[in-house]
Order: C-alpha cells, then sequence, then structure tokens
C-alpha cells in the first residue's frame, strides 16, 4: 500500500521519476520491491494484517474494514475464490477458515514465502501461484469469487488486461471485488501530517510513479488510473459495477499507515472499493 510521493526521499539508489513503465518493467519491478521488502513490510503491518493470525484476517483498507462485517463477497462458504495480490494471505486464509476453496496468487516470491512460513504453524492451508495477475494460469469459468486487497491492481501496466482476465476466469454471475488507493489521492503528497493536505501532482496526469536505481532500472512502480478510468475498465471487461464504497475514517482507529492518518482521513478518502458482477 505504497503511493506517489513526488517529494520522496531521493538517495544515491533511489529517484523518483514520472514517466513510462511497461508491463514487464512492471512486473520485474513489483518482483523486486516486494521480494526485497517483504520482512519490513510484516514487521510494520504484519499484526494489523493478522498476518500471523492463526486463521487469518480479511482487512480491506488501513480504514480496518473487515469483510467479516462489510460483507462484500457475499456468501463464501463453498465458494471457489481466487485472491489476486495475496501477499502472505491473511485474507485467503480467512476465507478458507470459513469455508470457502480458496487460491492465493502474488507476483512475489518473498511474499509468498511468509504466507507458507504463517501456514507451517498450523491453521488453514491455501494453495499458492507465483504469477502476474496480467497473465493468470487459470481456465475460464475456474472461480465463483476473486478479490484483491491492495493487491495487483495499482502496480501492473495494463489495468484493463486484469479486469479481462478476471472476467475470463470468473464463472457468468461472478463477484470480483478489488481495494485501491482512491484515484483522488494521487494529488496528494505521501505525507500523513499537514503536507500532505496539500495537491502537488495534477489528478488527471497519469505518468506511472516510478522508483530507479542508478542504472536507470526500475524498482517500484505504480500506475494511476483516475476513477471514471476504473469505471470504463470495469464496463468494456463485461462486468456490472453494483457498488463503489469510500470507507471513512474511524473513530477508534488512531494509527497511521503510510499516508493514511486520522488527520487526512477527516478530509477525503483513501481508498476506493469496487464491488462488480461478471453479467
Amino acid at each position: 500500500m505504497i503511493t506517489n510521493d513526488s517529494a520522496a526521499a531521493e538517495t544515491p539508489s533511489t529517484w523518483v521519476r514520472h514517466r513510462k513503465a511497461d508491463s514487464r518493467e512492471s512486473d520485474a519491478a513489483s518482483r523486486m520491491w516486494w521480494d526485497s521488502d517483504a520482512d519490513n513490510y510484516h514487521d510494520e503491518h504484519g499484526d494489523f494484517l493478522g498476518a500471523d493470525s492463526p486463521s487469518g484476517e480479511f482487512l480491506w483498507c488501513p480504514e480496518g474494514l473487515h469483510e467479516g462485517d462489510a460483507h462484500l463477497l457475499g456468501e463464501v462458504a463453498g465458494s471457489r475464490i481466487l485472491e489476486l495480490g495475496c501477499g502472505s494471505a491473511p485474507c485467503a486464509r480467512w476465507l478458507r477458515h470459513q469455508g470457502a476453496d480458496v487460491i492465493g496468487l502474488d507476483i512475489s516470491a518473498g511474499m509468498l514465502g511468509h504466507a507458507r512460513a504463517a501456514m507451517s504453524r498450523g491453521g488453514p492451508q491455501v494453495p499458492l501461484v507465483q504469477a502476474s495477475a496480467e497473465c493468470l494460469p487459470f481456465a475460464a469459468d475456474s472461480f465463483d469469487k476473486v478479490c484483491s486487497s491492495f493487491g495487483a491492481v495499482p502496480f501492473v501496466a495494463d489495468s484493463a488486461g486484469v479486469m479481462r482476465e478476471v472476467a475470463r476466469v470468473l464463472r457468468p454471475g461472478g463477484v470480483w471485488v478489488f481495494s485501491v488507493n482512491h484515484p483522488m489521492r494521487w494529488m496528494f503528497p505521501d505525507d500523513p501530517g499537514p503536507r500532505g493536505l496539500t495537491v502537488t501532482l495534477p489528478y488527471f496526469d497519469r505518468s506511472p510513479y516510478v522508483e530507479v536505481d542508478d542504472a536507470g532500472v526500475p524498482s517500484y512502480v505504480e500506475h494511476h488510473r483516475t476513477m471514471g478510468d476504473r469505471v470504463r475498465e470495469i464496463v468494456a471487461a463485461g462486468f456490472a459495477l453494483e457498488d463503489v464504497i469510500e470507507p471513512e475514517w474511524p473513530e477508534w482507529l488512531d494509527q497511521e499507515w503510510g499516508q493514511w492518518s486520522p488527520l487526512r482521513g477527516q478530509y477525503f478518502p483513501g481508498t476506493a472499493i469496487f464491488c462488480c458482477r461478471k453479467a
């Protein structure tokens, strides 16, 4: 859950660019980033995500919206479900605990290693697949539901292609629910404090946020789509968009997560959750 920061620290090994990044570059950067950052990510966010929970947890966003309360996927028991960008698979393991038949997919071996470590301690067991969300290694009509909690979608160059791939592997009437950074957040620096309340980038600038090393090789890539872009991609893939949820910051949550904070949560949404159904 990292987003663009036009004032990111520019160390000798990390430089920020806003430039094109194709699928090959984006996938390679995501593997590199999440493999190298997996340990730090879980040290910082693992408890909140329930990464080490015996039965997993399913949080949709840093605002703390839990699938057990929201039921965005509907009845999951007995359903065959694919999670895209599963990371250490707390969501997939939670779904399995609820009686679903689940597969977790992620591009990062490092993140999947954390999933295997969690499952080695017991609890629900979930098959894991390492692959890009742009080319899902499953037959057509394989799943009843597909979900993604801040996984895959913001990091791929061809998110419209991901929508088509999800439509392909879903059965007719199947459910597709995914959460991403709210598109309007692109305009603001990644700062949980007052600086993060000031617009610094055009909302309509779709140039990807790219961090490159000294050799100019992308080490982190995130792609921006406007709200309208997301809707058009969903509809073009053959989905009916049933709801868009913009979680409000809850009163009980005083924890910051990167750019997410109680301060910013008072003024504008940090997350958009798209609830779709295949025709």
